[in-house]
């Protein structure tokens, strides 16, 4: 067990803290960004229609599909 004078000592001390952030908060905040897209691409694409392509999905993800995407071939 730590004594009263050991206590003292490392009361001042902050554990488990750093003075600085070790990444930039933009690059952090892209980082998320890229994780959020690629979580939504893989729920996209497990819920597929058969008949839809990678391609198909991608492009509902990013939000650039048109009617001709989104509806069966013939």
């Amino acid at each position: 067990m730590a004594g009263s004078d050991q206590a003292a000592r490392h009361s001042t001390e902050v554990l488990h803290q750093r003075r600085k952030l070790s990444l930039c908060p933009l690059k952090t905040a892209i980082g998320g960004v890229a994780v959020v897209a690629a979580i939504g691409y893989f729920v996209l694409y497990t819920k597929k229609k058969p008949e839809a392509s990678a391609l198909d999905v991608a492009k509902v993800t990013v939000g650039v599909a048109n009617p001709a995407n989104t509806h069966p071939r013939n």
